[in-house]
């Protein structure tokens, strides 16, 4: 196992040093990736170190390290963190048990009695680390998960257009037996509820209902096809592989007997809507939409039956049309994707008007559709149409009745990846920009000893996690070392041309103790601001 990382905070460098010598870490399991003077040195450091382990001093100028161990604990909840006391004292016990210290040693401490506790850590390290990688627990998890994830992965394969060579593999891996049939279809079962009447099966349980339906279309179900059933946000649903030896029609008449059965059996109406069934499991989800749409006709036809799509909608009354999440997936491609990927879902698209059986007027008006979505989110985000599409020679062409369908994903695949292209850059920019304007906030108000990311992110309206990454990202460095380096810069600028004393100096450029800001200077200078401004008036 790899060494734990170690950093030691202590105000008297003789005693960092002394520590640092006197154990010997690698046997003990640890690496000291490095040493602070104060709480405030401490966590300037931290986000570059990340150590494993903080031993700290309690007693220190600046920040001690209970104040140390406060704020260490808002952002690493779980860091093990070691306090060593000079003080039998329980209030200073009491406040290090609160903030969940992991030792509070008193001192003096010999080796030996160091070498003990850092096991002790080192142990307890070992065992969270063991018990987050031990692979029984992780295995016994993900099996307790696997119904869930199923269920998931089930409702995503219906939601929208399907990436089968993405999706063979998770088939596999949950059990879901669907794959290489003949045709696809989904169902999508409604469940009335029941009515509470004495000696009605269910009515004083009726949370059994669906669990029982289930239960009913599992058993009539499992003779005759291969089939996924799961709960979906429009009721129980079952996917269904339609082999050679089975028909369309022979599947509804089962549904139907289904229906009835419930009925007969469970005292439980259920009514059942079929989509179209479809030649590639890329489309199930329009057969899972098209179900949807058939349950919509149940106050037509009458609940308590199996209603096929065809039969109410017959050759799909010839329907081309854009849908909701059509939309929502170029939209997508667009914004986040990759240029293979928006042509995916552009060549997909188009691909739909090859087998409709349509008016011309209906390929026209779908072309149309996909266009105007795209336009939607050139407005949305404010691009240049001009730049984006050729009015005359594309969009006309296609409000014009001139470009032929074949013509039509080549056309505009250039259109979104242009599109694609100007939004990542603008992305850039905002950040940069975010940025900017950050700089600009600490430049406003270095001085104000309150500054902090947290407020600096309030007036960015961004969240501080982000904020930290894209500012370190854009400039090369943390918050807390831009900050440091303006307010220390600003303080030479006032030793070169006023007479302020320094406390006044430190006051001005956001340092409320003299002494820390003196110790800031000097570890940044290599001398105090009076040798400073001395060693200036010399030269």
């Amino acid at each position: 196992m790899s060494l734990y990382r170690i950093m030691l905070v202590d105000d008297e460098e003789e005693v960092r040093k002394a520590i640092i010598r006197k154990m010997d870490w690698e046997r003990l399991g640890f690496l000291v990736v490095g040493d602070a003077e104060n709480g405030e040195d401490a966590l300037e450091k931290l986000e570059q170190l990340e150590p494993d382990v903080i031993m700290t001093d309690i007693r220190m100028p600046y920040m001690d390290g209970l104040t140390l161990t406060a704020r260490i604990r808002e952002k690493y909840p779980s860091m093990k963190i070691l306090i060593f006391s000079g003080y039998d004292d329980f209030e200073y016990a009491k406040q290090a048990i609160q903030l969940n210290v992991t030792e509070y040693i008193l001192k003096p401490v010999n080796g030996q009695e160091l070498e003990d506790i850092l096991n002790r850590v080192r142990v307890s390290l070992d065992k969270e680390i063991e018990q987050r990688r031990n692979i029984d627990i992780l295995r016994e998890s993900y099996l307790g998960s696997l119904p869930i994830l199923r269920e998931l992965f089930l409702n995503n394969l219906v939601c929208r257009a399907t990436d089968v060579e993405g999706a063979v593999p998770k088939l596999r891996e949950y059990g879901i037996d669907i794959l290489d049939a003949h045709r696809w279809l989904a169902a999508v079962i409604d469940v009335e509820q029941a009515e509470r009447t004495e000696g009605q099966v269910f009515s004083q349980h009726q949370e059994l209902i669906p669990i029982s339906v289930r239960r009913l279309v599992e058993d009539y179900l499992k003779p005759y096809c291969r089939f996924a059933i799961f709960n979906s946000m429009d009721g129980l649903t079952v996917i269904v592989a339609v082999d050679g030896e089975r028909t369309q029609a022979g599947l509804t008449n089962l549904l139907n007997d289904i229906c009835k059965e419930s009925k007969r059996v469970l005292e439980v109406s259920i009514t059942v809507g079929v989509g179209y069934s479809c030649g590639s499991l890329q489309e199930i989800s329009r057969s899972y939409r098209t179900a949807v749409d058939a349950l919509g006709y149940r106050a037509i036809v009458g609940r308590g039956k199996a209603i096929y799509i065809s039969d109410v909608e017959p050759v799909e009354r010839g329907r081309l049309q854009l849908d909701a999440k059509d939309e929502e997936e170029l939209t997508a491609a667009i914004k986040f994707g990759s240029p293979e990927m928006i042509g995916d879902v552009l060549r997909r698209l188009s691909a739909r008007m090859d087998g409709a059986k349509v008016h011309a007027r209906q390929y026209h008006v779908y072309m149309l559709s996909i266009v105007n979505c795209m336009i939607k989110l050139m407005q949305q985000y404010g691009l240049d149409m001009d730049e984006m599409i050729d009015f005359e020679a594309q969009y006309g062409d296609i409000l014009e009745g001139r470009c032929h369908r074949d013509e039509f994903a080549g056309r505009m695949i250039p259109v979104a990846c242009r599109m694609n292209e100007v939004m990542n850059r603008e992305r850039d920019n905002t950040t940069r920009k975010a940025v900017q304007e950050a700089k600009e906030y600490i430049r406003e108000h270095y001085s104000n000893p309150e500054l902090s990311v947290e407020m600096l992110c309030r007036h960015l309206h961004m969240s501080p996690a982000y904020f930290s990454t894209v500012f370190r990202k854009e400039t090369g460095q943390t918050y807390v070392n831009y900050l440091t380096e303006l307010r220390l810069k600003k303080a030479v600028e006032l030793l070169n041309e006023t007479d302020d004393k320094t406390y006044m100096i430190a006051q001005k450029v956001g340092y409320q103790e003299q002494n820390y800001f003196s110790y800031v200077f000097k570890k940044r200078y290599g001398v105090s601001p009076t040798k400073y401004r001395g060693a200036q008036g010399n030269g």
